[in-house]
């Protein structure tokens, strides 16, 4: 009796589907069967809208980067890169006694050294062998806050974990075979956990890891190698993810956006695509890299590597000049902050090219980041303490190249406008010898005479009237206020 009933109502749906796609097919004109309809994907929430948030200057800070990309050159294994306790502690105080009174006021993290979450947590607590909540209690012991490279994107925690305040396990915000990706037969590489920040939770995810930061003390977060995250990286031979596309990396920095702002954290997108114009990126985020790692530093990542040449997504520029020069468009008061990466001065060959880097990073309103250490800083503090300069970074100063043409007379020569009025401007000489440069007044907006003052000399000179000449050496800048 039971397996007639089941019968009948088999007998019953075939013949109503049947008609079904009778109807269908002879509205629409067409012979033959309907596919089904897919079930229709779980309804996502409207993306954040973000606020104001680019109302900060650029910070003053040292990284621990020169010390880490040493010990990789080093050939030292990943899980055994590690400070000590006495060098952090050589680092807080050269910060506090030697840079802090001229605004430095952070010490960051970055890659390289073991980034784990321990002690039952889900977010990262300790970077190499120092426990964050430590690192953060001896900077601020000395006046100095803490910065933390990590990615809200990243999971470090044990997968069966819950995330905060639901019942979701952060296994399931990542990947499974119903996603739909760019690259489905890519494995991603096991450098990082990836979220999928459509899932279920990944809002919650992203907040908890800000609440974490918040909670430690932290309020400066440099997320990487969103390009991997996007669309894998396709500059390669082969894709480095998956790539979990557009949408999902709108999604994931709309979620970031929300949160950083909730905690007054400030964010810093170091390796994005940059695509439609960093469109997203200046949309969501607080800072963005324009250019290569630093690498060895000096001449090379200031100037001459690849120089003039620009490609078509990261790195987009591999050094300072160009890629400032090349994205100064998107930068500018209540804009996205432009960073160059960090500054190795003892890896510069004279002192013109020390004053260069300075002044190109506090000329163009990005961050100025001591990447020297203890062992390798000797008297060069001097150069990153240039009141005069520092006075621009203070004021929230952002100045633009007179051409944004890469490797153009135009864009060595950069300007802008301070609150008061006085208009500061930086001639560069990339060139192997000395040049005489010249601009007329005229082209960067002014007329008439102007009293001129040498921000490294610390000297007023001769008043200017129509056109300000002067030759600058080797690798080496001429930058002047001009005052009316």
């Amino acid at each position: 009796m039971k397996r007639l009933i089941n019968t009948k109502k088999i007998i019953t749906a075939l013949f109503c589907a049947s008609m079904a796609i009778t109807v269908s097919c002879k509205d629409n004109n067409v012979e033959g069967p309907v596919e089904p309809t897919p079930d229709p994907a779980p309804e996502l929430p409207e993306l954040p809208v973000p606020g104001d948030i680019h109302k900060y200057k650029a910070p003053l800070y040292w990284t621990i980067y020169e010390y880490a990309r040493e010990m990789e050159l080093a050939g030292i294994p990943y899980d055994q890169m590690d400070l000590s306790s006495d060098q952090w502690d050589a680092v807080i105080d050269m910060m506090a006694t030697k840079f802090k009174p001229y605004g430095y006021n952070m010490i960051c993290t970055d890659g390289f050294l073991p980034q784990k979450a321990r002690d039952g947590g889900i977010y990262m607590s300790h970077y190499g062998s120092m426990p964050l909540k430590e690192l953060v209690r001896r900077a601020k012991e000395k006046g100095l806050k803490v910065g933390i490279y990590d990615n809200p994107l990243w999971i470090k925690g044990n997968l069966d974990s819950k995330v905060p305040g639901t019942n979701y396990s952060l296994r399931s915000l990542t990947r499974n075979p119903q996603d739909k990706v760019l690259y489905p037969d890519v494995t991603d590489r096991t450098d990082f956990t990836w979220l999928v920040t459509d899932h279920p939770g990944a809002r919650e995810y992203i907040d908890g890891f800000f609440k974490h930061y918040h909670d430690l003390g932290v309020d400066y977060i440099r997320m990487d190698f969103m390009c991997w995250y996007e669309d894998g990286d396709p500059g390669r031979d082969y894709p480095v993810t998956c790539g979990y596309g557009r949408e999902r990396y709108e999604r994931g920095l709309a979620y970031i956006c929300e949160s950083a702002s909730k905690y007054g954290i400030f964010t810093s997108i170091v390796m994005p695509e940059l695509y439609n114009d960093g469109e997203l990126e200046r949309k969501y985020c607080n800072m963005t890299r324009i250019v290569q790692d630093t690498n060895i530093g000096g001449w090379h990542h200031f100037s001459s590597f690849n120089r003039g040449k620009i490609y078509d997504r990261w790195p987009y520029a591999d050094n300072q000049m160009d890629g400032f020069t090349h994205w100064s468009h998107i930068g500018g008061k209540g804009k996205i902050i432009l960073d160059g990466d960090f500054l190795r001065l003892n890896k510069c060959a004279n002192d013109d090219e020390r004053r260069s880097q300075v002044s190109l990073q506090l000329i163009a309103g990005g961050p100025v980041t001591i990447a020297d250490t203890p062992e390798t800083i000797g008297n060069l503090d001097k150069f990153y303490t240039n009141e005069e300069l520092l006075a621009l970074n203070t004021d929230g100063f952002i100045g633009k190249p007179l051409s944004d043409e890469i490797d153009s007379e135009g864009s060595c020569i950069w300007y802008g406008t301070m609150s008061n009025g006085d208009v500061v401007m930086a001639m560069f000489n990339r060139e192997e010898a000395p040049r005489k440069m010249s601009v007329n007044l005229s082209e960067i907006g002014l007329s008439g005479e102007y009293k001129v003052r040498d921000l490294w000399k610390h000297a007023d000179e001769s008043a200017v009237e129509s056109v300000f000449t002067v030759t600058v050496p080797r690798h080496g800048c001429k930058v002047v206020k001009l005052t009316k």
